[in-house]
């Protein structure tokens, strides 16, 4: 009995390695999404092997925060990203990271830094060098610039591979 499961783990740990995925080694693009107030980001994507990348992002803000002050936001974030195959070009991901940034607003300004996580869904096209993606970031921070330390991110991504 030990070793059908034995046989049966090694047999579902190989077909998880051997499904064929593409991701680009350099992916360069926008990010745009809503975290309390639409920003965007210019984003890149550096492969790192078959099925891991580093994601860089610096972006901006501009939201009303809940005390009601209109608050504008620089951001850098690092992420780093496991990629898994669905089926052809569409993959799923999740990463963790964090990074740091700059607020300021009608009666203050500060310098704050954040953990974030990752998770989406990716589709690579083959006949044409784009990448398109779809996912959640959530972030927990350090200053007034999150509610109760904690914001979210819905973003879509769109960049071109190369």
């Amino acid at each position: 009995m030990k070793k059908i499961i034995l046989s049966a783990i090694m047999l579902i740990g190989l077909a998880f390695t051997a499904q064929a995925q593409e991701i680009s080694e350099n992916a360069l693009g926008l990010r745009l999404g809503d975290n309390s107030g639409f920003g965007g980001e210019v984003s890149y994507q550096r492969g790192l092997s078959h099925n891991n990348r580093l994601e860089m992002d610096l972006g901006w803000r501009n939201r009303t925060n809940y005390n009601g002050y209109d608050d504008k936001a620089i951001k850098l974030t690092g992420i780093y990203q496991w990629i898994w195959n669905i089926d052809g070009g569409f993959n799923w991901y999740a990463g963790v990271g964090g990074g740091l940034g700059s607020y300021k607003n009608s009666v203050n300004s500060s310098v704050f830094v954040f953990a974030a996580g990752d998770i989406g869904i990716e589709y690579g096209f083959k006949e044409v060098p784009l990448l398109i993606s779809l996912d959640l970031r959530p972030e927990i921070g350090s200053s007034d610039y999150y509610n109760n330390s904690y914001g979210s991110d819905v973003a879509l991504g769109l960049r071109y591979k190369f």
